[in-house]
């Protein structure tokens, strides 16, 4: 997704940028992959019936794995060159299930908000139809989407993640990308974690739940921290570029400052994958406080989180 200009010599950015991506993306494999692969065993194995929120954790890691298993090719063919349509296909898929995580940890916010701020109503709503119906529409939406990826490159071989056509840096595309992919899913982060914590703050200011609340209120924080830390810079870096291959920014020194942090912030947003861990330690300690360690053993002998 980096420019290329006649004027400006971007090796040396590049080469530094490889580096510290196989640096970081390596662990961010190895580890992410371990992490979700034992989610999805554990949520397939402790929750034998489901809930919503056990549904959209399970695409989450899903979709985390996906994304993980997109990366050795997105490294690979980020160097080498492929043909234009296996980018497209290479790009769409790293792609697809960032979006999807987005999503899907929008989702799982505004469900939170809904059980906290209206927990009659809530709890009473449970059914995971609506949690499955509402991930395949967000898979279906999000697949759609990535549809235009394969008119962005010519049919020549090329390095995938760079010299797309002008087409991808459109006004209208990367203003709809920024304001239906980041602000509209920000905004709702926003709003509903900010209410939850108010809510949580007030009842625990009351002496209710005062353990149950505090979890809570370290589980909403985190999340919103790992959705703004992860999310925020790589969407910043493609507005950035935009007003690059518009030709709004002509400064050389300039160009190869978002180049290159462009390439960072796609990076760091792949660290998505192992910090949802997270929400995965807390949603298997709550099915632990609510389960005996004997029917925990007998669901799942092969993990045990509980006994820790």
């Amino acid at each position: 997704m980096t420019n290329r200009s006649e004027e400006c010599d971007f090796s040396t950015i590049d080469s530094l940028a490889k580096t510290l991506q196989l640096g970081i993306s390596i662990p961010t494999f190895v580890l992410g992959l371990v992490l979700n692969t034992l989610a999805l065993s554990m949520f397939c194995c402790f929750w034998k019936k489901q809930t919503k929120t056990s549904i959209y954790m399970i695409n989450l890691a899903l979709a985390d794995v996906l994304l993980l298993l997109s990366l050795p090719l997105k490294l690979y063919y980020s160097v080498t060159e492929a043909p234009g349509l296996l980018c497209a296909f290479i790009e769409s898929l790293y792609f697809v299930n960032m979006y999807g995580s987005i999503f899907i940890i929008v989702c799982i916010t505004v469900d939170r908000y809904i059980c906290i701020r209206h927990p009659f109503e809530g709890r009473a709503n449970q059914s995971p139809k609506w949690a499955i119906l509402i991930c395949c529409l967000i898979w279906a939406i999000v697949w759609l989407c990535s549809s235009p990826m394969y008119a962005f490159h010519k049919n020549e071989n090329l390095k995938c993640f760079h010299n797309m056509s002008e087409q991808a840096w459109s006004i209208p595309l990367i203003v709809s990308v920024e304001i239906f992919g980041f602000l509209i899913p920000l905004s709702a982060m926003v709003f509903c974690s900010v209410q939850n914590i108010f809510i949580l703050l007030n009842q625990k200011s009351r002496g209710k739940k005062h353990e149950e609340d505090s979890g809570s209120l370290r589980v909403i924080t985190i999340n919103l921290v790992v959705f703004l830390v992860c999310f925020t810079p790589v969407h910043l870096g493609i507005c950035l570029q935009c007003l690059v291959r518009q030709h709004v920014i002509e400064d050389c020194s300039l160009k190869q400052n978002i180049s290159f942090f462009i390439q960072m912030s796609m990076i760091f947003a792949n660290l998505n994958c192992c910090l949802d861990a997270i929400f995965y330690y807390f949603a298997v300690k709550e099915f632990c406080e609510k389960t005996s360690m004997k029917k925990v053993i007998e669901l799942c002998p092969a993990f045990k989180p509980c006994a820790s």
